[in-house]
């Protein structure tokens, strides 16, 4: 679990944990590893540019319906609202919930 971590890496998880909430309430059916977001963030530290290249590479069929500035900033939205409440206010103890799961209980998936 995250207060497992080193505390150096409990800030990664809940980006990591509100981008995979944000995904999933925004529809999308996928979510972001460990490694992925790794990946990404080792890439590039600008949010816009990692979404953007995940969107590029990895989601390229949405591109072709959305517009791309639009779906990274939907998704940083979307990210930034699920941050502010990943913490209890008397705490700091993040709520983590594995979304990679959350699949499990969708039909046709």
């Amino acid at each position: 679990m995250i207060d497992e971590l080193p505390i150096q890496y409990r800030h990664d998880e809940m980006e990591l944990n509100a981008y995979n909430a944000a995904f999933y309430d925004l529809g999308f059916r996928w979510y972001w590893d460990r490694d992925t977001y790794l990946e990404l963030i080792s890439r590039n530290e600008n949010a816009g540019d990692q979404i953007q290249h995940y969107l590029r590479t990895q989601q390229p069929h949405l591109l072709t319906a959305y517009d791309e500035p639009f779906l990274i900033e939907l998704i940083q939205q979307k990210k930034t609202e699920h941050r502010k409440r990943g913490t209890v206010p008397q705490s700091a103890r993040p709520c983590h919930f594995d979304w990679a799961r959350a699949l499990d209980g969708e039909l046709g998936a």
